[in-house]
């Protein structure tokens, strides 16, 4: 067969009679030359030795900023894109340590057990080449019993996550004397990873880490790095609790970019509906793929990723084998992910269908094309899935396929809103109380606490005495300690509302069951309930049994033409209100609610037409969370003045409009804040709608969008605005209104009314 050239292929999309309506907007981003600068007098010749045997001869300019930055015992903050060489800004800093004093010791944290192996490689043969005695190891949970002692005692460089830190490395620092009384650098990896809840987690874990460091006489200094958000400094303070010196100006060079605004054509012409996103994908994705141009496709859902994995594979099954296109996301066992990657770096894999799960800096070789299922969520998310491609200098394409949610619509129809905008702000609130009071406990149980110190600067007194009348700390002679058996952290996910995930047992050949994955409880419910289909590497696996106390699920391969989608009945009860702005027909408030949320019934949904092919009840026990939620109300007296039924689709739609919007501005998953409408809330009577942190406790999010309405409420008109449709479609309000109602102009008089309120952020007085 005739084999194409990305360029063949650009050519055919640029000149396609067909696509033409089809590309909203192509944007060509110009190859940049480097910026350099010789190794400073300080780095050892050996070192640049080992960089110029690779080809590194100079240093690019913002590697030189940091090294040199960090050689003064400054914290720095490295923020340049992907693929820029952020590794050097750290690894060479840390190995003149090391060679300077034999005894110094540097832990270094990453998101992700696939990015700590990574970095282990790319360490290891950086030292090697050296010729240097320094020992480089990575300790998390696969690491073998038999070396565990030799990481403690004899590595220099000891490479984890922040789970591991917080439940091994922490817990048992008598173990890690030598380690902690050498401390020099701590290496924060992917800076912009901890944000929300798992950020809030991990700034308390960092404070935890600096508490033992300071008792065994060490002040270690912090380099961090990310990619580009609006906020780098001002993250990195918080989550360090140190200040930091910002190194953002780029000398990497970049290859040319084709960014490309792709919006399916249009199926229905009334009710606005466009063809599947899905769909469009599976085409495009395929059109590189059989010219064997290496692809990766990114899906917002691991049943997303399956589905379009699935359908790929039937595609180009004949152009190509079946083990050169592959999955990858959470869930997936660690040995089949670094299969992956390194079938992805050799050239084996020509195709990779992931989550966001690759949006990090893991080395995945040459990709030169990147595909999006929607917009992630993010500008910066989609910057960071577009630096997956042309990694190498090479000349790449990135092609955005919009969705028919009103957020992707919106973005694909104002490109200057993505290409001008910057990115978001990445949010945490480390003294979240549910999640400060979680870490005292693990801290306590670390080192005693004295009368008179804090935690990290933080007052703590007042939750060092509940916790004695709670029994779970001993106060004697001016000091509280761990009073209980088990030790803390154990109990204590960094990473999710629920304490354990749920372990997938694939049990098809009876005499062999395997465990094929896990999940959290949270999505347990909606994912693997009984008679639930689960997707993994393209494999159905229909779910036999769900052992809810045991948090086992027991799968069996099947092959069904359907995919099972769960609801969530959501009820909602507001406990406090700390905050209130009044207008003559609305209300904005901001306090505390408790959610009871239950898993009810799920669909069958066909894999090739996405129609509902039936349904079934699910009987799993109710979860209750205590959070943080905004809520606009809406007086009785204006829902009179409509047309029966007309308010109730407007409050509707405004709901909708809010669970695409607001995310984006707080820069969260969409799943980590829900909205719900009440046509008659609990609290008040009145028409209202919740805007809710889904974790125990609130992280914050509820409170930026109560800060931001007057800006959200702005996109949420000119994204109503901006849509083609005439009364309301599924690409803006979620829904065409019923015969007779316009549900856009009702939508849009509701937000006039709330735009009067003019809300500012000012939060005195809220309960923390």
């Amino acid at each position: 067969m005739f084999k194409q050239s990305l360029q063949d292929l650009l050519h055919d999309l640029k000149h396609s009679e067909e696509l033409r309506e089809r590309i909203r907007h192509w944007e060509e981003i110009e190859a940049v030359e480097a910026v350099t600068k010789p190794f400073p007098s300080f780095i050892d010749e050996r070192i640049q030795m080992s960089l110029r045997k690779r080809g590194i001869g100079e240093l690019y300019s913002h590697q030189y900023e940091a090294i040199n930055l960090a050689h003064q015992g400054e914290n720095i903050t490295a923020v340049t894109p992907t693929a820029s060489g952020k590794t050097l800004c750290y690894n060479i800093p840390v190995l003149q340590e090391i060679i300077n004093d034999n005894e110094s010791r540097a832990l270094y944290i990453f998101p992700t057990k696939a990015l700590a192996q990574d970095q282990k490689s790319e360490m290891n043969e950086l030292i090697e080449e050296m010729g240097v005695d320094v020992k480089c190891f990575t300790y998390d949970g696969d690491t073998a019993p038999t070396i565990r002692q030799a990481v403690r005692k004899a590595g220099h460089v000891v490479i984890t996550n922040p789970d591991m830190l917080h439940s091994a490395i922490l817990p048992h620092h008598t173990k890690w004397v030598a380690f902690f009384e050498n401390l020099k650098y701590v290496i924060i990896d992917e800076l912009h990873t901890y944000r929300g809840v798992f950020g809030s987690h991990v700034a308390n874990v960092i404070r935890r880490l600096k508490r033992i460091a300071a008792y065994y006489g060490c002040y270690p200094t912090f380099i961090c790095t990310s990619a580009t958000i609006a906020n780098p400094k001002e993250l990195a303070e918080e989550l360090t609790g140190v200040p930091m010196r910002l190194v953002d100006k780029n000398g990497a060079p970049r290859g040319k970019k084709h960014f490309i605004f792709y919006n399916p054509p249009i199926v229905n012409e009334a009710l606005n509906i466009r063809k599947s996103a899905t769909a469009e994908v599976n085409d495009l994705a395929a059109k590189f793929l059989k010219n064997k141009i290496q692809t990766i496709v990114f899906a917002k859902s691991r049943v997303r990723v399956e589905i379009i994995l699935s359908h790929l594979q039937e595609l180009i099954k004949k152009n190509l084998g079946p083990d050169t296109i592959r999955g990858y996301r959470g869930g997936y066992l660690p040995k089949q992910r670094r299969e992956i990657e390194r079938g992805l770096r050799q050239g084996n894999i020509i195709g990779v269908v992931s989550t966001n799960a690759l949006e990090l800096g893991v080395d995945i070789g040459q990709l030169q094309v990147c595909i999006m299922t929607g917009y992630p969520g993010s500008i910066a998310s989609a910057w960071q899935q577009a630096g997956r491609a042309g990694r190498r200098q090479n000349e790449s394409v990135i092609i955005m396929v919009a969705g028919s949610t009103p957020i992707d619509q919106y973005v694909i129809q104002h490109p200057d809103y993505f290409f001008e905008r910057s990115p978001e702000s990445a949010r945490i609130n480390p003294d979240n109380l549910v999640i400060l009071v979680d870490h005292l406990k693990c801290a306590s149980y670390e080192l005693p606490f004295k009368k008179g110190e804090t935690f990290d600067g933080v007052e703590v007194e007042e939750v060092l005495e509940f916790l004695t009348e709670e029994q779970v700390l001993h106060h004697r002679a001016d000091k509280w300690y761990w009073m209980n058996d088990a030790f803390p952290a154990h109990g204590i996910s960094l990473r999710s509302a629920s304490q354990e995930n749920v372990i997938i047992i694939d049990q098809s050949d009876v005499a062999h069951p395997t465990v094929i994955g896990e999940m959290d409880r949270f999505s347990a419910m909606t994912l693997l309930h009984d008679e639930a289909i689960y997707l993994h590497q393209g494999i159905q696996y229909q779910v036999e049994y769900l052992d809810w106390d045991e948090k086992k699920a027991f799968v069996r391969e099947v092959a069904v033409e359907y995919f099972t989608d769960a609801n969530l009945a959501v009820q909602l009860k507001v406990l406090e209100e700390d905050e209130k702005k009044r207008k003559e027909y609305a209300e904005v408030s901001f306090g505390d609610v408790m959610v009871n949320a239950k898993a009810t019934i799920f669909k069958k949904i066909k894999l090739s037409t996405f129609e509902n092919i039936g349904s079934g009840p699910i009987h799993l026990p109710e979860e209750e969370l205590h959070t943080n939620a905004m809520w606009l109300s809406f007086s009785n007296e204006l829902v009179e003045e409509y047309s029966e039924g007309a308010f109730d689709q407007a409050l509707i739609g405004l709901a909708h409009l809010f669970q695409h919007v607001a995310p984006v501005f707080v820069m969260c998953d969409r799943s980590d804040l829900h909205v719900i409408p009440q046509m008659k809330a609990d609290h008040s009577e009145a028409p209202t709608i919740f805007i809710y942190d889904r974790y125990p406790g609130g992280i914050g999010l509820s409170k930026e969008v109560y800060k931001n309405i007057d800006v959200i409420l702005e996109q949420v008109v000119d994204l109503v605005r901006s849509c083609s449709c005439e009364n309301g479609c599924p690409a803006c309000v979620g829904a065409e209104g019923e015969a007779g109602t316009n549900v856009k102009s009702t939508v849009l008089r509701l937000v006039s009314i709330l735009r009067q309120l003019k809300v500012r952020g000012n939060f005195d007085g809220i309960k923390k």
